[in-house]
């Protein structure tokens, strides 16, 4: 088995799906790449038992079909360090050896054998509907900082799609906070609703482009498999019941307070500097059409306060959130204001942008703190 590739290219589309592959793995197999060369086509696939990625790529001077394992950081570390140029690889079936000749030097390393590499999961008994990679792009990024890490709720450690016939609705959550995030341009077959874990929402982020092309997604009741004409990812689904979020999402929010989410992000970094460190407490004294933000850490004698004008409908309220939370979720909504509705100082605050996007419903809910805790 023999073709020619460049090293760029070959380096930019392993660099894809090198994010499956974990650091500390039980079989000397999961760290390698898996090359499958049949005609000019040759397949690249990474993975760790639970996601699987995959891409295509076209090479030159290919002489003869086959699969060999080939180790993932050594090929990488030399592509990286390597000028673009063609690359030959020589691939010996017989004693797994793999000879790589450049302009400038020849370079030999040991493979191993494709029949150990795991296979995927086959697709059967699938529910399939498209949707543009920008849309999912963007249903990832508006979700994925909010999803829990507490790995005693699996079900709290990925993204739920919960699927309509007429949109599509990601949800987050970490217990603290909660992002809901619906789309009405997609077409799904059913109502339905899974967990995607965190892992290969990752890498769909870091590989998927950012426009229109559409993608194949599909599912059963145990994988979901995204791909493309040139990319594949299969995921296992985490086996768990997502909370009832529509549960925690406050109905009834009087209360309306409008802030340029630039100077409220700006401020509550600065105020917050002051905060106790456990809590990362920031109370927010909304009076009238201003909010006054103040922090303290009574250990320290620490303490913080900024006025900022705003537009407020409703009575005088004291609220504490945790700042840190707050900015996070307040640098993930769009536009030049936020709008954020209240009710009590003990039920949650819900945070949404008064720039509507066609076809998109954005809602971040955050708990608020004991103001003085």
């Amino acid at each position: 088995m023999r073709f020619i590739v460049t090293s760029t290219a070959l380096l930019k589309n392993l660099q894809q799906i090198s994010g499956v592959i974990s650091a500390n793995t039980v079989l000397s197999v999961l760290e390698d790449f898996l090359f499958e060369l049949k005609g000019n086509t040759l397949t690249l696939t990474a993975t760790d038992l639970e996601t699987m990625m995959r891409v295509q790529m076209d090479v030159n001077d290919a002489q003869g079909n086959g699969r060999i394992c080939i180790p993932s950081k050594i090929l990488v570390d030399y592509l990286k360090n390597l000028p673009e140029q063609p690359i030959t690889f020589s691939i010996n079936e017989q004693d797994l050896s793999i000879e790589m000749s450049s302009d400038v030097g020849k370079y030999r390393i040991g493979g191993e054998k494709a029949d150990d590499f795991p296979k995927e999961p086959a697709p059967g008994d699938t529910s399939n509907f498209t949707m543009s990679s920008i849309a999912l792009l963007e249903s990832i990024n508006k979700t994925l900082f909010a999803v829990s890490t507490d790995t005693l709720r699996p079900a709290m450690t990925g993204v739920y799609f919960e699927l309509a016939t007429d949109s599509i609705t990601f949800v987050s959550t970490d217990a603290h906070r909660l992002v809901q995030f619906k789309r009405t341009d997609v077409v799904c077959p059913a109502q339905d609703g899974f967990v995607v874990p965190k892992k290969p929402l990752q890498q769909l982020r870091a590989t998927l482009p950012a426009d229109e092309t559409q993608l194949q997604l599909s599912y059963n009741s145990s994988h979901l498999f995204v791909s493309t004409n040139k990319l594949s990812l299969s995921c296992r689904l985490i086996d768990a019941r997502f909370p009832d979020y529509k549960a925690v999402i406050p109905q009834d929010n009087p209360y309306k307070l409008t802030i340029n989410r630039n100077d409220f992000v700006s401020a509550l970094r600065r105020v917050s500097i002051f905060a106790n460190k456990t809590t990362n407490q920031v109370v927010l004294d909304i009076n009238g059409n201003s909010v006054n933000l103040s922090a303290q850490d009574i250990d320290f004698s620490y303490e913080g306060k900024e006025k900022l004008s705003c537009q407020y409908t409703g009575e005088d309220m004291k609220i504490a959130f945790n700042a840190k939370l707050m900015v996070e979720l307040v640098n993930n909504i769009d536009g030049n204001e936020v709008n954020l509705e209240l009710s009590t100082p003990t039920r949650a605050g819900i945070f949404r942008p008064i720039d509507k996007v066609e076809n998109e419903d954005v809602l971040m809910l955050l708990m608020p703190l004991m103001v003085g805790v």
